[in-house]
């Protein structure tokens, strides 16, 4: 529970830790004051329990729905108004997005702040209410998620369980379409190989990731973290948090959690290719390595079997037995090709058609993956929902 500010010197103010989150147990963090931070903000008289923010730009195909599923945990041990808030940032939209967030009782409609250079856009949108929140946790969550009844209260007691100032969520992903089932899989794969949840969770691994759809922080640790805008500029502002709270020691814990929530993240596929085209090189350190390792999986996969089949009915008369036994060879290193390919996607934790299906979708990877590297690297600027950010 975070507690009221002490006064300090003349250039800080001084806060009480909670959860353990101080550099030396039992000693009070000073932090500077920055004009402009979450720093400078004043206490509330009282703090309620959480705060929930919602970002949302163009966003009126989803937005209702995320709305009910959360307005629904609203009870009378856990009742929004008195315990907790909601608070939806419409983010400059042109579509009925705010129009759908005043037609829910009991939540708050902000517009953004008008958007300065060194800022994204989501950040930006989600600062505007951070600045103004009156709760002991923060929520930032998607409008595109659904939550699962009590999630919220649950996230809590883990966060506060496992002692830890930062919890995320990876939502269960919802796709439809043949290049969404195809392409998910092998992504969200490729991402829980290279952040697995153990080691983003232990606080001696340097790893570090966390997902904007759901990302739970404690008050105190968001001040530790300078809050958004530590990470105004970033595209992965998610990512960057969950580095700030390795670094500064404010306990993080990730992990997949379909009994929390679930998500579409993109409605179609010019939205998807949009997505990852930003996000695929911010999340692999070399993703032009990682296109050219997909492109031997596509020649693997499609040479091996061919190549087979083609000594089996090849007729060298002399030599016969052995292009016989060469294809066999080949077979059975295309089976252990197709083994060790499956048991990557298998980590993608997508149901079992999906994963059967993916490697079809590995050619449209390389081109994502190959684009995402030449707009961050060459051109250096990436696009998303009618803005550009540089790379």
């Amino acid at each position: 529970m975070a507690e009221k500010p002490e006064s300090g010197g003349p250039g800080g103010r001084t806060f009480k830790p909670v959860l353990g989150l101080s550099d030396e147990p039992g000693e009070p963090l000073t932090i500077p004051v920055r004009t402009g931070t979450v720093y400078d903000q004043p206490e509330p008289e009282q703090l309620i329990e959480l705060t929930v923010i919602i970002p949302a730009r163009n966003e009126e195909q989803n937005l209702a729905a995320c709305l009910r599923s959360l307005i629904a945990q609203s009870e009378d041990i856990f009742q929004l108004g008195r315990d907790w808030e909601l608070i939806v940032v419409d983010d400059h939209s042109t579509d009925r997005t705010a129009e759908i967030a005043r037609s829910f009782p009991g939540v708050t409609l902000l517009e953004a702040a008008k958007l300065e250079k060194g800022w994204t856009g989501k950040n930006n949108a989600i600062w505007t209410a951070a600045r103004k929140a009156r709760c002991r946790w923060l929520l930032f969550t998607d409008a595109d998620t659904i939550h699962e009844p009590g999630d919220m209260h649950r996230a809590i007691h883990e966060a506060t369980r496992h002692k830890v100032g930062l919890l995320s969520y990876s939502p269960r992903q919802l796709v439809t379409g043949f290049a969404q089932r195809t392409l998910m899989p092998l992504v969200f794969s490729e991402l829980a190989l290279a952040y697995p949840p153990a080691k983003v969770s232990d606080p001696n691994q340097r790893v570090a990731a966390a997902n904007g759809q759901f990302l739970l922080v404690e008050r105190e640790a968001y001040r530790r973290l300078g809050g958004h805008p530590a990470v105004a500029d970033r595209v992965l502002e998610d990512v960057e948090l969950a580095f700030l709270a390795k670094r500064r020691k404010v306990g993080l814990r990730f992990r997949y959690a379909p009994d929390a929530l679930s998500t579409r993240m993109y409605r179609t596929t010019s939205a998807m290719i949009e997505g990852w085209t930003k996000n695929l090189a911010l999340l692999f350190n070399n993703a032009l390595a990682t296109s050219l390792w997909k492109v031997l999986d596509i020649l693997l996969l499609v040479g091996l079997p061919w190549l087979a089949m083609h000594l089996w009915n090849a007729r060298f008369s002399p030599h016969s037995l052995e292009w016989l036994g060469a294809g066999w060879v080949l077979l059975l290193l295309w089976i252990r090709t197709l083994f060790r390919f499956y048991s990557r996607v298998a980590k993608s934790s997508f149901p079992l058609v999906d994963c059967a299906i993916s490697p079809l979708g590995l050619p449209l990877f390389v081109v994502l993956l190959y684009r995402s590297w030449f707009n961050h690297r060459v051109l250096k600027q990436v696009s998303w929902k009618g803005r550009t950010y540089p790379g």
